[in-house]
């Protein structure tokens, strides 16, 4: 069964590598009219995640930034396909980092940096735009597929032999490897925990929210640079990421301070513009004793 998922995941590939953008948001607008009229993707999540978090907007604005969401899922879905076929010459355009030079300094100290973001906008175009934009060579963090063949084209297409995908279950040893130049680690990083015994609690658009300690964690422990990456969706398929920093020495930083800070700087980008966050994610299934 995983080597026919294999070889229909590589049918798919090559068809979008075939179809040009134009056509693929044509595709996208079907892909919106099916996961939102026809089949209602968690839309009693989408629902409620929303107002919950804008109680002060009526049902009509909830409605209107739904409807925003599923578009621009539906065009996320299809960009995450397409990416696999895509050079990164192909996306300095399509996905620009707009100020390099914050993370140039801490690369002449010859320090790591690491990036944290949400799930907002596109992220997956992030790794292999970065290559040929950045100086610092990207690793990014991922959970690896239950396909292994899958898994394996994804690492191989998604990196182009030049960024690294590494797996969440080896975060540890991956902040100690040597990669033989200064390094920036990219994690995702708004998640839901899987448990409350090591979440930090913040309060994030309304809400009690847990929150994953993983990257303050590493940042303290090898005092490594964090910057937050916002994106701005500037039309469909064309997105620029703007580099903030956000702690230069987190090893003396307040315990919490990073976790917190991030999901402030989060929280600002998803009240600029709603409809671009992955609102159905059960964000929220935590809830605080």
């Amino acid at each position: 069964m995983d080597r026919l998922t294999y070889y229909l995941f590589r049918f798919f590939l090559l068809l979008f590598s075939l179809i040009p953008f134009w056509a693929l948001y044509l595709f996208s607008d079907v892909v919106f009219l099916i996961i939102f009229y026809l089949i209602g993707y968690r839309k009693k999540v989408v629902m409620s995640n929303l107002m919950n978090s804008f109680p002060e907007k009526s049902a009509k604005e909830i409605h209107k930034i739904a409807l925003a969401f599923y578009r621009h899922l539906a065009d996320v879905l299809v960009e995450s396909i397409k990416g696999y076929a895509i050079k990164g010459e192909e996306l300095v355009d399509r996905y620009r980092f707009v100020n390099p030079g914050l993370l140039d300094e801490f690369t002449r100290q010859g320090r790591d940096i690491l990036c944290v973001a949400g799930h907002y906008g596109n992220w997956e175009w992030g790794g292999v735009a970065s290559t040929k934009q950045l100086k610092q060579k990207p690793v990014a963090f991922y959970k690896p597929l239950s396909n292994k063949r899958i898994d394996a084209y994804m690492q191989k297409s998604r990196v182009q032999g030049q960024a690294v995908l590494a797996s969440i279950t080896r975060t540890a040893e991956t902040f100690l490897t040597c990669w033989g130049k200064p390094v920036l680690y990219f994690m995702i990083a708004d998640q839901s925990p899987s448990t409350t015994r090591l979440a930090f609690w913040v309060t994030f658009l309304n809400q009690d929210t847990a929150t994953l300690h993983g990257p303050e964690k590493y940042a303290r422990l090898h005092d490594i640079p964090v910057v937050f990456a916002r994106v701005k969706k500037i039309k469909r398929g064309y997105y620029e990421i703007t580099f903030e920093l956000l702690e230069t020495h987190p090893a003396t930083s307040p315990r919490g301070f990073i976790t917190k800070r991030f999901m402030e700087m989060l929280e600002s980008e998803i009240i600029n513009q709603p409809a671009y966050y992955l609102w159905s994610h059960r964000r929220w299934k935590l809830k605080k004793q």
